[in-house]
């Protein structure tokens, strides 16, 4: 599923128009950033949590040429699922399974 996809869905649900909708699903997705940007991790209860971890510097190999390169410390941002999502997820898929790659 795209964004465009989701605009859709969204916009078919909600009754809003496609341009009102792309613009909440945009601010939703800047207010993630910015939010995790500035170190504040994001609780939606049901649906997952959002936060940055910090990753240690390290020695990785290249796998092209097999030389160690060095990784800086750095920070990522990680999606946790809430433990409800995860079992409406696998309900789902019992009862109707689809594709799984």
């Amino acid at each position: 599923m795209t964004k465009a996809d989701l605009v859709d869905i969204v916009a078919q649900g909600t009754g809003l128009t496609k341009i009102e909708t792309e613009a909440v699903i945009e601010g939703f997705f800047n207010s993630v950033i910015e939010s995790l940007r500035n170190g504040k991790g994001i609780e939606i209860r049901g649906f997952g949590t959002y936060k940055v971890k910090k990753k240690k510097e390290r020695y990785a190999r290249n796998p092209k040429t097999g030389d160690k390169v060095f990784v800086p410390e750095h920070y990522v941002p990680v999606f946790k699922f809430s433990k409800d999502f995860k079992d409406l997820v696998n309900r789902g898929m019992k009862t109707n399974p689809g594709v799984v790659l």
